[in-house]
């Protein structure tokens, strides 16, 4: 089947209106016209995609379906126009990168500045996702290289240790634990819980296991950066599990301690990955070498 972006947009624009009559004044055209692109969509795929009813229209569950993929379409499609604009701007070469919080937040920033610093014509579009994203991004081509957790599946990948990525408890400064070299999980059950929000890849895996020690922990408060997780655990309000990367920045200034953590799911490792058999592009190659010597270096 072959159906254009004329009528993918006008299909979304039946979607998001309910009638034909307002999609085909969206999408600049006649009502006859809209109806005859209806028919012919529908003529090649063999199915109806639209229940025609007195007030107007709603998608079949083939309807549905192509609905979801047109968005997706069209919105690859607007990233592509405004991608080539750059271009046509000056730029050299754009490289994508994906990246868990605690990648993007703590160790890309400084690790990338280098190269932004001599590659001034490239640009970096870096994305942050949980870890299973970071690889589901990678095997599916969204992105040139990903960083992530060790604790997820890499398979059918190139993954290679890039930085370690422990985990710490972060506790009120006047806290008792405090005077302890390091602890475990099940020592701070009972506490009180500060994290970030319920998608994050790091609130999911202090959840699971404490469930699996067989107390789910009780959450106070949920927040999406890690320097405001610090100033209320600092307040006395909880304790939290964070990067020790991001505890040593912002924990003492917030009145709170780092304390490690001895669970072996605590000593994490961060992955650079990348599709095995793939070219990359030359300015994401040399990205790559880039935070390979990083990683060296650290």
């Amino acid at each position: 089947m072959r159906f254009d972006l004329t009528d993918l947009q006008l299909f979304v624009h039946i979607l998001d209106s309910g009638t034909l009559t307002a999609a085909a004044g969206l999408s600049h055209m006649t009502l006859a016209s809209a109806s005859e692109r209806v028919r012919g969509m529908e003529a090649q795929l063999g199915a109806p995609l639209l229940e025609r009813g007195a007030r107007g229209v709603r998608p079949t569950a083939a309807g549905h379906s192509l609905g979801l993929h047109a968005r997706q379409v069209l919105q690859q499609m607007e990233q592509l126009r405004g991608d080539l604009a750059d271009f046509g701007n000056g730029l050299a070469g754009q490289v994508r990168v994906r990246g868990n919080t605690s990648a993007v937040a703590e160790h890309l920033p400084l690790a990338v500045a280098g190269f932004l610093q001599a590659q001034p014509r490239v640009a970096l579009e870096l994305q942050e996702h949980r870890s299973e994203a970071v690889m589901d991004g990678l095997r599916q081509g969204l992105c040139d290289m990903g960083i992530a957790c060790d604790a997820v599946d890499a398979s059918g990948l190139d993954a290679r240790p890039w930085r370690p990525d422990p985990l710490v408890v972060v506790l009120p400064a006047g806290h008792a634990l405090t005077r302890r070299v390091s602890l475990r999980l099940s020592e701070l059950l009972t506490e009180d819980w500060i994290g970030l929000p319920r998608g994050s890849a790091l609130q999911a895996l202090v959840q699971k296991q404490a469930t699996l020690l067989g107390r789910p922990l009780r959450w106070r408060v949920q927040l999406q950066q890690f320097d405001s997780i610090c100033q209320l655990v600092g307040q006395g309000t909880g304790v939290a599990v964070l990067p020790a990367s991001a505890a040593r920045r912002h924990a003492s200034r917030s009145g709170a301690r780092a304390v490690a953590l001895q669970d072996a799911w605590a000593q994490r490792q961060l992955l650079l990955c990348t599709r095995p058999g793939v070219q990359l592009p030359a300015h994401a190659q040399l990205l790559l070498e880039h935070l390979q010597e990083q990683a060296q270096a650290a």
